[in-house]
């Protein structure tokens, strides 16, 4: 099961935001809820709830998977999330 790409009107899920490496660090946590539905959406509320925290802030800007694909170029708010879903915070890692 992978994350759709055309959000379905307003529909909300409930899944988990994992953090890992630096970003895991920056949380403090390995993993938190979310309840958004797109990727865009979630890591907004991400960002708001650790807006003490701006090094982690900008982390959240590199999700990497969602549902186990990769997320690459695509506009977040166009990634529509799953119940049950994950979302994968990978940052960046040297030459990849």
């Amino acid at each position: 099961m992978g994350a759709t790409t055309e959000p379905a009107s307003g529909a909300r899920a409930r899944g988990t935001i994992r953090y890992w490496a630096a970003a895991k660090s920056e949380a403090g946590l390995a993993e938190e809820p979310y309840e958004a539905a797109t990727l865009a959406e979630a890591l907004a509320a991400a960002k708001e709830r650790h807006a003490d925290r701006p090094k982690l802030v900008q982390l959240l800007g590199h999700c990497s998977l969602v549902d186990g694909a990769q997320v690459g170029g695509r506009d977040h708010a166009a990634v529509a999330l799953t119940e049950g879903g994950t979302v994968e915070v990978l940052p960046p890692f040297a030459g990849g």
